[in-house]
């Protein structure tokens, strides 16, 4: 019981000890309070002081950029583009800046400020944009655009020399072939070192909003330069009135320049506006189509309405050919015009190309069907006498021949029109009527010959033309060899029709029919017999007869025309093969009794070797006597 009370002493005396340490702690705690707020509030004033001088520098720094920018500013972008833009940069990015950090008491007055330098820089950068587009906006010279054709349509060095603007050739003059295949290169419109810099003046204005100033500096400047590099190279602004009135010999050539203007303006001119209008213009696809649509509307206007008054022309048959090339060239650039005038505000432009092809394709087509029309309806009256081939066939021949050389691009047509299959009946089909029109006229004028030898002369003539020119074509192959042999045949017809009847009557002089007491018939070209009971009277009287009719013939017929050498040739031994048997059967059957009488060279004037020389005469178109 002693010991617990000591431990329970002790315990107490320790109670009381921590007792009064603690109290002592809480005084000392309350003693350093003050202390530890003073700290704290030095603490935070020196962080506060801290925050407001970082602050402070960015401030001061965004104000030293702004007195650089604005020094640039003042300058100007003439001495230095390049630092005057980075300027702009640097005051939209110091716009920024204070408008996300409005708080900042400077804010309102800076933003004045910098407001106050990007609307004069605004101008300057709009007055730069238009001045350097109008130094560097300058016409293409013809030589240029020459050297970015193929090589096989520039002009050679002499015509370039002596001023020439037009590439080689006409309308047909063009290897269809060599022009797909061949590679256009578009010129730099504008030296490619600055197209960068009107970039970015371009995309500056666009961000300020001045999209419509832009657009129309840019389109303005490099509208004209397209115009000006148009008319250098000879593109006249034609008025529809003006090119129905021109004579066609003017006019053809014009076409066919026309043709060459529209490939360097579609290849070269137009393929490089886009691709400057894409490279300026990287900023915005809208402005890229508005500023094309805008520079290009005019000239391809131009272009277009020359191609539409020829369109829309008078109809001739000599029109077609330049009708197709002019067809063949818009089908060639369609798929160019689609690619490169793309977008909403380049859609009419898209459509005026388009419909100016279709109506080149139903003119042509009418045309067509004009020309075939024509040749059967052909009157005119001035048929020749010597019965060679009339103008009209070697017209329509070398026509049809034309149109051999424009095969695909009517094969095109004609699908255009859903009349071909694309196995090119519809050209067989077409040629095969225009040669029947050509033989039904020809016909008609066979009949306007009052001698009917010469009338099958002259279908022979013409009729043989048409064959060996179809032989000597593509147009075999197409009107194929049924065709030929059937004209070939008529042909022969004629040729048999023309011997015939020339010679039936001289012929008969020769028969031994009426001249013996038996009254043989004495067969022309029969050998043998006698003249047993002839009359010498009689007998004088057939070659007095056959003389007269034979030098009547000879002379008459000299003067016909067989221009082919071959068929000239084959006709006039179709006639010695009747002739001659038959003269010398003649004469060695009567010819004794003439021998014997008073002057019988009176009356056998010609020996068989003379009769061949003379049919040698035949058919040259020289008028001889025998």
């Amino acid at each position: 019981r002693e010991s617990l009370g000591k431990s329970q002493a002790a315990t107490d005396a320790v109670v009381s000890i921590l007792g009064s340490f603690d109290s002592r702690l809480s005084a000392l705690d309350a003693a350093m309070r003050p202390i530890q707020l003073r700290t704290h509030a030095v603490r935070t004033a020196h962080e506060n002081i801290d925050r407001t001088l970082r602050s402070a520098d960015v401030i001061l720094t965004q104000f030293d950029r702004t007195r650089e920018a604005e020094r640039e500013i003042q300058k100007g972008p003439n001495e230095n583009l390049q630092g005057f833009l980075d300027a702009v940069d640097r005051l939209r990015s110091i716009e920024r800046f204070f408008s996300s950090n409005r708080s900042y008491s400077s804010s309102d007055r800076v933003l004045s400020h910098v407001n106050g330098l990007l609307s004069k820089a605004l101008v300057k950068m709009e007055g730069e944009f238009q001045n350097q587009l109008t130094q560097r906006s300058k016409p293409m010279e013809p030589d240029r655009l020459f050297d970015c054709l193929p090589s096989t349509l520039r002009p050679s060095a002499e015509s370039r020399s002596e001023g020439g603007k037009h590439p080689p050739g006409g309308p047909q003059s063009d290897n269809h072939e060599t022009a797909e295949a061949a590679v256009y290169k578009p010129p730099a419109l504008i030296e490619p070192k600055f197209v960068p810099l009107l970039a970015k003046l371009a995309q500056q204005l666009v961000q300020a909003g001045c999209q419509q100033q832009c657009a129309e500096i840019y389109s303005e400047a490099r509208a004209s330069a397209l115009e000006s590099s148009l008319k250098n190279l000879g593109v006249e602004k034609l008025s529809k009135d003006e090119v129905q009135k021109m004579p066609w010999e003017i006019l053809e050539s014009k076409i066919g320049n026309w043709i060459h203007f529209m490939r360097i303006a579609v290849k070269l001119l137009f393929a490089g506006e886009r691709q400057l209008c894409d490279q300026v213009f990287e900023c915005s696809q809208s402005l890229r189509d508005k500023c094309f649509s805008a520079i290009t509307k005019n000239s391809l206007a131009t272009l277009l309405s020359f191609g539409e008054a020829i369109a829309m022309s008078k109809r001739s048959p000599e029109k077609l050919f330049v009708l197709l090339d002019m067809y063949e060239i818009m089908c060639e650039l369609q798929t160019e015009i689609d690619t490169i005038f793309v977008g909403e505000p380049c859609s009419q432009m898209r459509d005026s190309a388009l419909s100016l092809t279709k109506c080149l394709a139903q003119t042509a087509q009418k045309t067509f069907s004009d020309f075939e029309e024509a040749v059967e309806k052909d009157a005119t009256k001035n048929i020749h006498t010597d019965g060679t081939v009339h103008p009209l066939t070697s017209y329509v021949i070398n026509y049809v021949k034309f149109l051999f050389d424009y095969q695909s691009t009517l094969k095109q047509l004609f699908q255009e029109f859903k009349r071909e299959d694309g196995s090119g009946s519809e050209l067989a089909s077409v040629t095969m009527s225009i040669m029947q029109a050509l033989q039904n006229n020809l016909d008609a004028k066979a009949k306007q010959y009052k001698d009917p030898a010469l009338m099958h002369i002259f279908l022979m003539n013409n009729i043989h033309y048409i064959v060996k020119s179809v032989r000597r074509s593509e147009a075999k192959d197409l009107l194929g060899d049924d065709w030929i042999q059937r004209h070939r045949r008529i042909v022969q017809q004629n040729a048999n029709q023309y011997r015939r009847v020339a010679w039936s009557k001289v012929l008969q002089c020769l028969s031994g029919q009426g001249l013996t007491s038996s009254g043989g018939s004495g067969q022309v070209g029969s050998e043998g017999g006698n003249s047993s009971g002839a009359s010498r009277t009689a007998v004088k009287e057939r070659f007095r007869s056959f003389n007269m009719q034979f030098e009547e013939i000879y002379q008459k017929q000299c003067g016909w025309s067989v221009p082919d050498s071959e068929l000239r040739e084959s006709l006039r031994l179709a006639v010695a093969e009747i002739l001659l048997p038959a003269y010398r059967s003649f004469q060695k059957r009567f010819g004794p009794l003439i021998e014997n009488s008073k002057a019988p060279g009176k009356y056998v004037k010609h020996t068989p070797e003379q009769l061949e020389l003379f049919l040698g005469n035949l058919f040259e178109g020289k008028q001889e006597r025998p």
